[in-house]
This record gives C-alpha cells, structure tokens and sequence, in this order.
C-alpha cells in the first residue's frame, strides 16, 4: 500500500480482466470507460455544512485501455462539489490535453522535450482561483470550476521548463513554489508564483545530472531540493525504452537554497543512498532544518516495477555545523504522506498517509487503513475500512481558517471491492479512527490514482 505499489496484483475483479492483464490496469486499477455527471448524491451520516468547495483527485485512465505502466494513462480528474451539507455532485473528466486529443497516453522519443504534451495525470490543485491539472514533464494545464479543460498555460511565455506535480503553497504569503526538471541543462530551475499567479522567479540550481525529481519541500526561509540516485538516460528514452533507473554511484544529498534565492547560492548536504517519492513537510528549528519524508531504500534497481517499500524517516540538517542525521520514525510502510496546508513549511505536529491494513495480504489490491501520526508524541491512530477496502489518498480540510491544527477533517475516496464500488469518505482529523463523520456514495468507481486537493470555496 505504498506511494509506489509492488507488482504483485493480489485479487482483482474478473471481469474487468484475463490471466494477461498486468497488474496496473487489473481491479480497481482498470480504466473507467465513461465521463459521468450526478447530482446529489446519496451520503451515509452528515456533511459538515463548513465543507464548502471542491474535492478533486487526478489519475491515470489510459483511454484507449491499454498502458505499459501505472504511471502513465490519459489524466482523469475525479470530483465531488460539497455545499451546505450536501454532496451537490460528482464529475470525472479527462484532462483534454494535446496529448489526448492525439490518441496517446505517454510521450516517447523527442516529443518528450515538448513541454506542451501532457498526459496531466498526477495532481490536481488551486491557486489564485484557478486550477490546474499538473504532470511533472509539462506545462500545467487549466481547469474550470466544473472540470472543463481550457487550455495549457505557459505563463505569457515566460515559463520554459516543465511544472512539477508538487508545488508548494506558502500559507504565510500565498507564493506557489514550484520547479521543473529535465533532461538536458538546465537539469532543474527553481521558481515562484506571486499570489496573483504571476511568475516572479525562476533560477537554475546545478545538479550532477538529469535526475528525477519528484517533490520538494519548502520552510519559511528555504527552498529544499532532493537530489537523489534516479537517474535519466536519454538515449534509452529515445529508443523507446523506460529511461528511469537506480544508479547508487551518483549519490543522495538535500540542497537547500533560500526563498527566492539564486541557484549559485545553494547549500548541499550528503545523505544515504535512498529515493523519496513523497516527503511530509519540512520546517526550521533553532538553526536545523527538519524533514519528515517518506523514504524508500531504492527505487527501480532491475525495472520499472522493482519498488521498496516507503517508511517515515527524519533528516535534521544542522545548518551551522553542516552535519546531518537520519532517523527512522516508523516501521510502517506508508503512502501519500500529507499534512494540514495551513502548516507548510511550518513546524507540524500532524501527519497523514495510507498503509496497508494490519494482516492483509501484501499486494497491489491489498486493503489499507489511513494512519495519523502525532509526531510530538509518537501516537498513531488508523481508520481501518475493513478487509475489502482500499482507500487513496487523503487530505486535510481545516474547519475554518482560525482552525487549531488538528479541528477539520480527512476526505478521500475509498474503494470497497466487495461491491466493486467507491466512496468519498469524511473522518474527523482529531479522531480518524471513530465512526465516518460521512460517506458519499459515488455512482461508480474511482480508479486507483495520485493525488488531490482539498479546494474551498473558489471564487466565481
């Protein structure tokens, strides 16, 4: 139930499948066929009449059914709009990019360099009243309040690299921090969004090479970069061949480089070997910069589905003496570490993620639970949904904005394959493992996918 599933498929639904079906398009996995709109929806419990806004989550769903990969697949955006106590609707839609007004579903060859084509499969978030569909080898793409495609932005030409998957909101200054890798030099540039969504700052940052780089994180001073041992090889991606592989020789180290900074004024510190797909949230404590990250001891060593599992550890980089320490906080494997927006790159208490449910069977359709993680007291609490449930990641949605961290609620969709159907799930934060607050009955299933947002009350 890690970020990265095993390739193990586990039990599936026989009907949406033959003995052949790899395990990325096998059960819940499989691609939905339709682009469904319904209106109120039947709910299980109460709606808190605080929830006002979008709950949207992006995924793969291959359109023509077929994809070599789980991380490839046209992008499909999957919402349900809540007001005044009720779930008003659920829409699914494709992300009508360039891509998949083509026919494809991945980029092969030189069209990867053309940062218009996207699949935009693997977040969906807002900003500045707007929202986007966002994979991390393209341009971002628009989205309207009902999950309309308008178009591709490349912010009036001044963006040139691509638009990670995980930017970073600043709840202090309402920047969008982002960045964008490559393949070719610059292999990574830094830059911000102003609150009105202009681009303000951009700024290469040398790196040993084209690696790939996931995430990041942000403090309230730093911008911090993961450069870690996944690397490209471009003439494997031009012969059609997956250009990703693990190569230890090349290293592991965080940089860390002011908020607005220049990439010449980046700071890098050593770290182990190892790939993170998703860290927690990162914050500054007297001089030391502290990290929460979900990390896996290797990634893709022999192939594209050779995954470790993904275990919560700390870095604390000593910022004065240059030291660094690692520490591993839980033998849990987890997946989509999240925690409250509010608290970005501030000190957090409170973590968030899924696992795999206790004695299940391991696998990619294994059951799973939601932890909660109190990281001052080293207490968890799990939502278990039961052994035929499967939920995907879960966000965090304050009660208002003077909330205390942990007065809100958990929202995510969960897949129930006793009845081969989906629900949008609402736990209280302070006790996810109590009875859901409220479960909204999806009229199908939700494909297994990335992530989501948690998006109140968008102007119109």
């Amino acid at each position: 139930m890690a970020a990265s599933p095993s390739p193990r498929s586990g039990s599936v639904t026989p009907e949406r499948e033959s003995p052949e079906t790899p395990w990325h398009l096998a059960g819940n996995f499989a691609p939905v066929p339709d682009e469904l709109t319904s209106y109120d929806l039947p709910v299980d419990g109460a709606i808190p009449p605080q929830l006002r806004g979008l709950y949207l989550r992006n995924g793969p769903n291959p359109k023509d059914g077929r994809s070599p990969h789980w991380f490839f697949g046209n992008g499909m955006v999957h919402g349900v709009r809540l007001e005044h106590g009720r779930a008003a609707w659920y829409r699914n839609r494709y992300v009508r990019t360039r891509l998949f007004e083509t026919g494809a579903d991945r980029l092969e060859g030189a069209n990867m360099l053309d940062k218009t084509l996207s699949a935009a499969n693997t977040h969906v978030i807002g900003h500045a009243g707007r929202i986007f569909a966002l994979e991390e080898g393209a341009f971002p793409y628009e989205l309207g309040r009902e999950l309309e495609t308008l178009g591709c932005e490349d912010y009036d030409g001044r963006l040139k690299t691509a638009f990670t998957a995980h930017p970073k909101l600043c709840p202090k200054t309402g920047e969008l921090h982002f960045f964008g890798y490559g393949f070719v030099e610059p292999y990574l540039v830094y830059h911000v969004l102003d609150p009105a969504g202009r681009l303000v700052h951009s700024t290469p940052v040398p790196v040993r090479g084209p690696t790939m780089m996931h995430d990041f994180m942000i403090t309230e001073e730093h911008a911090l970069f993961m450069d870690l041992p996944v690397v490209f090889d471009l003439e494997r991606a031009l012969r059609g061949e997956p250009p990703l592989h693990w190569d230890e020789s090349y290293g592991a180290r965080l940089g860390v480089v002011p908020r607005r900074g220049e990439g010449a004024d980046v700071r890098w510190f050593e770290l182990d070997p190892c790939y993170v797909f998703h860290p927690m949230n990162a914050y500054v404590e007297d001089g030391r910069v502290v990290c929460d990250v979900g990390r896996h001891a290797y990634m893709w060593r022999t192939s594209m589905n050779d995954f470790a599992p993904s275990y919560l550890w700390r870095w604390t980089v000593d910022l004065a003496s240059g030291r660094v320490s690692e520490e591993q906080l839980d033998d849990r494997p987890h997946g989509f570490p999240r925690v409250d927006d509010r608290v970005q790159g501030r000190k957090h208490r409170y973590g968030y993620a899924v696992a795999p449910r206790p004695g299940s069977e391991e696998g990619t359709d294994g059951a799973g639970v939601v932890v909660k993680y109190d990281l001052e007291s080293g207490a968890q609490r799990l939502h278990d949904f039961g052994p035929e449930a499967r939920p995907d990641e879960f966000v965090f949605a304050a009660a208002d904005e003077r909330a205390g961290a942990d007065e809100g609620w958990l929202l995510g969709y969960v897949y129930d394959r006793a009845r081969d159907g989906s629900d949008l799930v609402i736990l209280d934060a302070a006790r996810p493992d109590a009875k859901p607050v409220a479960t909204v009955r999806l009229p199908q299933r939700v494909p297994h996918g990335f992530h989501g947002s948690w998006i109140a009350d968008l102007p119109a």
